[in-house]
């Protein structure tokens, strides 16, 4: 891990230099039994189905309320890196709104715990004729008013 001014692409210190670890959780200290309980993978499922349509219906009042509204979310995208809310919002209104659409395959749901989750897929969407493949990773947390997107990586391969 590296701060902020060390992270690779940053002026600062020699990269490899380490984040303090204090207070980490160990997979060790993990409760087995409370990793993938069923009630939360459904809800969580659930919430990133209403996702992708939403994301297929440039529906941006779905999309906003399901991202954490705050200046620490961050997504990154295939061709941008967007940090806090009002960037994403910018963002989107200035996207492209037609052909959205896109097949999904290899989604998967991970939950720990009943708050925290990610949300794992490939996609294929069509681009000037011609299939592009993609994937897609989101970090999910339930906050007092549900459950919000915290982190977002969409990428495309080749």
């Amino acid at each position: 891990m590296y701060s902020d001014d060390a992270a690779p692409g940053n002026s600062g210190e020699a990269r490899d230099r380490p984040v303090s670890q204090k207070g980490a959780m160990s997979m060790a200290s993990v409760n087995q039994a409370s990793i993938n309980q069923a009630a939360v993978v459904a809800e969580l499922t659930q919430l990133a189905e209403q996702y992708e349509r939403a994301l297929g219906e440039n529906d941006l009042d779905t999309l906003d309320a399901l991202f954490w509204d705050s200046a620490a979310v961050v997504r990154f995208g295939a061709t941008e890196n967007l940090y806090g809310i009002d960037a994403i919002r910018q963002f989107r209104q200035h996207r492209p709104t037609q052909n959205l659409a896109r097949t999904v395959s290899q989604f998967k749901v991970v939950t720990f715990g009943e708050t925290a989750g990610a949300v794992t897929l490939e996609f294929c969407r069509w681009v000037e004729g011609e299939p592009r493949y993609g994937r897609q990773s989101q970090m999910w947390y339930k906050f007092p008013e549900g459950w919000r997107i915290v982190s977002a990586h969409v990428s495309w391969l080749g």
